[in-house]
């Protein structure tokens, strides 16, 4: 049954104010442009209204949420810890206990015993803070010192501070402003690496931080003063090279400097060229890059250490086999690759000898775990589906055997209750999408059950089957779930992701209007029992898909969405604007103008039925801004033209991620859950 009403409230209504944007499609009204001032009190208010009246529908299911935040509790182990990982002499890991948000960071010189020193307690560093997020955790050379730092308003904006591992004191030492963009450590554990936003929020510079001194003493080693442009920091495994990396969306630019000579001006390993990206580690004796030069699904390279420019191929390119990521080890060289909508690990050895490893023969996850040790011979995974949880395994390098190291334990769960398979849909020109299903061997393919489609489809994020406790909620009350893989991810290579930006964008959408048709015409989904789901630019993909075909589905979930992107794309002075035209096109100027305008939700929320909408926001959010959920929240309670439920929550403490406590992550998950129930029906 479908609820609509909340007992006992009205619903906001937010004012309009006369507004017009100039464009060069023409003059266009937007009459909710006021909701972008935070620091007007009437947006607060606003918001505030839209969080009582969200709060008032939960409250009247309360029961139903109280259930469902108790299932999920149930089927997570609380006190657990990870598998631990060694690093010269000592094995770390993170531990979690019952009754706490946070994980506990340890190490020992076992792999028994990891849990033995304390190194960082984040719940401890959280306490009297709404929102704690940790970005570095970086042990020096020596083992002595660590890096760690953390964001406690949801702004990104992090505090830096560097703790000494005998005595489990911070030092004096503490700097301000600093990105999530990585942190690297001189040789000698005197020096630290960090990089610091501009007034956009893009990390744009990496300065240079010697133990002891002043913040304003720093000293700049790097700075790369292009808006499309990205700056990252990290070392190389070997521990030899500090890597400074500088990316837009589609050319790269590396800088090296000898972690031994941490004062040494870095040297640019090939300058930036349009079109070309570029990512380089150490192989002991040689450098290995990864390239997209005269390859659109990547090439792996190889390159003297005395001069790095100098390429010749060591593992060709192949169609179809996109490389996204490479990890050498002393006798062997490690690739991480997607083929055909799934990602393998490949692993070369330096005579030339390949295998793909064979960790599962069904959908699945792999990516390359925490691999600390240069010379160890077994790569750490990890691996899940949509059936299996995750799990930490060991493959052997010479003879692929597998040791499984851990599997999240997932108490009072039948994972032989579930079943998954792979569809692939039609797309309106023919193209053949990806999509995976998950659903409880009893729920019957037959056109009944209800169905939640979830998708993302930009940046060329390739989204892997991955599993969830809080998901069976869904599957053991008949509800099937599935997974788009849309044009403008990366699971079928660079070509997907090109096929599915920019002036391609609509394929994003319409791919997953496909796939959504498909369900219903194989049985999988009831017509009538459709809900879409998904954040960010997911978000996007949720309100395109929800203005272009209101009809299709009956529940929305849209979180943190990017639904007002003729406007934000519009305004070069908002965080990370320049840096997102190589994605979706400047709509200052013509064609993108007319293109962006074709989709954009928030453009195009006009008179319809509209399925009924739960639609989350961050108001320290600044890679979404709030005023995006905000407005389109008002717009469809406007121009709907049904009575179907809409409900905006902004977390007013919080950012991009949501609430950052595991518990309250759970219950909020149970919130949303909730709302699929009740608006798909029984």
């Amino acid at each position: 049954m479908l609820v609509v009403h909340v007992s006992g409230a009205s619903e906001p209504v937010a004012p309009t104010v006369p507004h017009t944007w100039d464009r060069p499609t023409g003059p266009f009204d937007d009459p909710y442009a006021w909701l972008r001032d935070k620091s007007n009190p009437d947006t607060i208010a606003y918001l505030e209204a839209e969080n009582d009246y969200c709060d008032r529908w939960f409250d009247g299911q309360h029961e139903l949420v109280d259930e469902l935040f108790a299932e999920i509790k149930s089927r997570v182990q609380e006190t657990d810890v990870s598998a631990p990982v060694r690093k010269g002499e000592w094995f770390y890991a993170s531990q979690t206990h019952e009754g706490q948000s946070y994980p506990v960071h340890s190490r020992g010189r076992t792999a028994a015993t990891a849990s033995e020193h304390v190194l960082l307690d984040q719940n401890a560093e959280a306490e009297g803070h709404e929102f704690f997020d940790l970005a570095a955790f970086e042990i020096s050379p020596d083992h002595r010192l660590l890096a760690w730092s953390a964001d406690t308003a949801g702004d990104e904006h992090f505090t830096l501070r560097i703790r000494d591992l005998d005595t489990g004191d911070d030092l004096d030492d503490e700097i301000h402003d600093t990105t999530y963009a990585g942190v690297a450590w001189s040789a000698d554990g005197r020096h630290v690496f960090y990089v610091a936003p501009d007034a956009q929020e893009r990390p744009y510079r990496v300065l240079r931080h010697e133990l002891g001194t002043a913040q304003a003493d720093d000293v700049e080693v790097y700075r790369d003063d292009d808006e499309r442009f990205f700056v990252g920091v990290g070392t190389t495994r070997s521990e030899r090279w500090i890597v400074i990396g500088s990316g837009s969306k589609t050319s790269s630019e590396i800088a090296l400097i000898p972690t031994d000579d941490p004062t040494a001006e870095p040297s640019i390993v090939r300058p930036r060229v349009a079109d070309v990206e570029y990512h380089l580690d150490d192989w002991g004796d040689r450098f290995v890059v990864l390239t997209n030069e005269d390859a659109v699904d990547f090439r792996v390279m190889e390159a003297p250490l005395d001069d790095p420019a100098a390429w010749s191929e060591l593992i060709p390119h192949e169609s179809g086999r996109r490389i996204v990521a490479i990890e050498p080890f002393a006798g062997h060289l490690a690739l991480l690759e997607w083929r055909d909508a799934q990602p393998q690990v490949r692993v070369v050895t330096r005579d030339g000898g390949q295998q793909v490893l064979d960790i599962d023969p069904a959908p699945h996850d792999v990516e390359f775990g925490p691999n600390e040790e240069w010379t160890a011979t077994a790569i750490r995974l990890s691996h899940q589906s949509l059936t299996l949880p995750m799990r930490s395994i060991d493959v052997g390098l010479d003879d692929g055997s597998i040791t499984v190291v851990k599997q999240t334990p997932t108490p009072n769960v039948d994972l032989a209750a579930y079943t998954s398979t792979r569809h692939w849909a039609t797309a309106e020109d023919g193209t053949k999408i990806p999509v995976d299903v998950v659903r409880h061997v009893e729920t019957p393919i037959d056109g009944t059950a209800a169905c939640c489609v979830y998708g993302y489809g930009s940046y060329e994020i390739s989204l892997p089957p991955w599993f969830s406790v809080a998901r069976l909620s869904l599957l053991d009350r008949g509800v099937v779930w599935a997974l788009v893989h849309p044009r403008g991810g990366g699971e079928l290579g660079r070509q997907w992701y090109l096929d599915g930006k920019l002036l391609s964008k609509r394929n994003t959408f319409t791919d997953t209007l496909a796939a959504t048709d498909h369900l219903v015409d194989v049985g999988v989904a009831h017509p009538d029992r459709l809900a879409i789901r998904g954040g960010s630019a997911g978000g996007l993909l949720v309100g395109a898909c929800v203005t272009m075909r209101p009809e299709r589905y009956a529940a929305a979930v849209a979180e943190v969405p990017f639904v007002d992107v003729t406007t934000t794309m519009s305004d070069p002075t908002l965080p990370l604007t320049v840096t997102e035209w190589e994605e979706w096109g400047d709509p200052r100027s013509e064609p993108h103008a007319s293109y962006i305008a074709g989709y954009s939700p928030y453009d195009n929320t006009v008179p319809a039925d509209y399925p009924a909408t739960y639609v989350t926001a961050g108001l320290n959010d600044p890679r979404v801004s709030f005023h995006e959920p905000a407005k389109w929240t008002a717009k469809l309670r406007a121009a709907r033209t049904n009575d179907a439920l809409v409900l905006l929550h902004t977390e007013m403490g919080a950012g991009h991620a949501g609430p950052s406590g595991r518990y309250e992550a759970w219950r909020d998950e149970a919130k949303v859950l909730t709302f699929l129930l009740r608006t798909l029906g029984d």
